[in-house]
């Protein structure tokens, strides 16, 4: 009877410690699950707040970007307003400049298009496409999207002024081609017949639209960089374009002469529009810059030993 007893004692015991352990380690098992679990949706809060932050950052920079080439867009029309003086000796020289080209434009035009055959095939055929507007837009369309996704806002801003100047003066050459009608080089009438408003291509040789986007693009790129190698190189792969297309006999030298100087006025414009109003980092720390220029006070003092120039700041 006393071994019975002893036997279940024991069998007991061993029952009750069992249970307790295995409640000591549900309970363990369950509080590690919990703390999965907790991490987990953490992790995954987390995440969504970061995602969620990254699109918001993305739809506010594309707002604010798109004010920011309207704003430069209008300014292209409206500057000339505010031209002065040193704006308008410009605009004689460009006149002067051009208007000598135009009284030789037949004989560059011949000479251009005689020697058509020795220039590569690839070459013309560059002229073509790099200054077409799909490819063109494609081009800073693309580095505007990669400045948007990746949150660099010196591609984005290089982004805006492209996509900006290529706007304005797209619209200034479709409605200079409308309004002057002048005949293309390969209509044979010579470089005096003007058309307005006529509806055939033939007469829609002023200005050139490949090379009003050619150059656009190319200056506005050439000014993000600083060394004159780097900006060399993008400025002479812009210039192939209006030379192709005074080969190809769809253009007179003048024409693509003005466009590139009307390209290359409004994407100035645009810039100093950008910078006047601190619309980037770049464009605040040029502000600062000026007015720490500015604020110098040049003062020449007169001694017994000579004279002497000094600075305020």
């Amino acid at each position: 009877m006393r071994k019975a007893i002893t036997i279940f004692s024991i069998l007991l015991f061993v029952v009750i410690n069992g249970q307790e352990g295995n409640v000591t380690i549900s309970d363990t098992v369950a509080t590690q699950k919990d703390s999965l679990l907790s991490y987990s949706n953490e992790s995954a809060e987390y995440s969504f707040t970061k995602n969620q932050d990254r699109k918001n950052d993305i739809w506010g920079h594309l707002k604010y970007d798109v004010v920011t080439m309207a704003g430069g867009f209008g300014n292209a029309f409206t500057r000339p307003l505010s031209w002065e003086k040193k704006d308008y000796v410009r605009l004689g020289a460009t006149v002067a400049t051009v208007g000598a080209i135009y009284l030789a434009d037949e004989d560059i035009s011949r000479t251009f298009i005689r020697n058509r055959e020795h220039v590569p095939n690839v070459f013309r055929k560059f002229g073509w496409y790099f200054g077409s507007p799909q490819i063109n837009y494609g081009i800073t369309g693309a580095i505007y999207a990669t400045g948007l996704l990746i949150n660099n806002e010196k591609l984005r801003r290089t982004g805006v002024l492209m996509i900006t100047a290529a706007s304005a003066t797209g619209v200034i050459q479709q409605v200079s081609k409308t309004v002057t009608g002048r005949a293309r080089p390969g209509a044979g009438l010579g470089k005096h017949f003007f058309k307005p408003f006529g509806q055939d291509a033939n007469f829609r040789s002023f200005p050139s639209g490949h090379t009003v986007l050619s150059v656009t693009t190319s200056y506005a790129l050439s000014k993000q960089f600083k060394n004159p190698w780097v900006k060399g190189g993008i400025l002479a792969v812009g210039s192939i374009v209006p030379i192709s297309r005074v080969l190809d006999g769809a253009h007179w030298f003048s024409d693509v002469t003005l466009s590139a100087i009307m390209s290359i006025a409004i994407v100035e414009g645009i810039d100093k529009f950008m910078k006047k109003n601190g619309k980037y980092e770049e464009d605040k720390k040029y502000i600062m810059e000026q007015r720490a220029v500015g604020k110098i006070a040049w003062n020449i003092n007169a001694g017994p030993l000579g004279l002497g120039v000094v600075g305020r700041f």
